[in-house]
């Protein structure tokens, strides 16, 4: 696994930016800031890049932060519950002990992003492209993955429980940590995924089979 952090960043040697809201209607690029105890709803965000920021304790839920790019940023104990982040550009980035409950992260870019301890049931990460990427410990039930791009993709102690794989190849990805309990997949999406052998009793249904008690 050689997937890049944020670069290390020190609060004291960056600037809090207050009034989040109105400097992101002004300006384009946004960097070397950290945000800091900020509650939202509702709240439009498009077209801005942030670069080499820290967010902490944030809550920007039933938002649109779309068509973004987030470069070298930290998210730590942040809420973006029922956000879109459809067509954003992630790189090097780590989401830690967050809340995207039904998070659209549809046709968006992910390289090099870490999720640690993190609530991410109904995210929806169809048509993404997502490489170099970790999942650890992270409840992904109900989310979808639908046609999207893996390469280097890692889930570690995951709740894949009922998550969506229609269309995306799982080949060489290790689910054998993780609950695959009730996930949708074809057998030709499957193919080539490292499972364990309890794990193979959820994926029985591929095969149109029933097992006996």
């Amino acid at each position: 696994m050689n997937i890049l952090k944020p670069k290390e960043m020190s609060l004291k040697d960056m600037e809090q930016l207050y009034n989040f809201i109105d400097i992101v209607e002004k300006e384009d690029i946004i960097s070397n800031k950290y945000v800091d105890e900020l509650n939202v709803e509702n709240a439009q965000i498009c077209d801005t890049e942030f670069e080499n920021m820290i967010f902490c304790n944030v809550s920007i839920s039933n938002s649109r932060l779309e068509k973004n790019s987030f470069n070298n940023v930290k998210f730590e104990n942040c809420n973006f519950s029922n956000t879109s982040f459809e067509k954003c550009s992630f790189v090097r980035c780590e989401f830690c002990n967050c809340k995207i409950t039904g998070g659209i992260f549809i046709d968006a870019r992910l390289y090099n992003v870490s999720f640690f301890e993190t609530n991410a049931s109904y995210i929806n990460f169809s048509l993404a492209s997502i490489e170099n990427i970790l999942f650890n410990n992270v409840c992904l039930r109900n989310s979808y993955f639908q046609e999207s791009k893996f390469k280097n993709v890692f889930f570690e102690k995951s709740d894949l429980k009922q998550a969506n794989f229609s269309g995306t190849s799982l080949k060489g990805i290790d689910l054998s940590s993780s609950n695959i309990e009730g996930i949708a997949v074809s057998i030709e999406d499957i193919k080539g995924a490292i499972i364990n052998e309890l794990q193979s009793l959820d994926l029985l249904y591929l095969l149109g089979v029933k097992i006996k008690e």
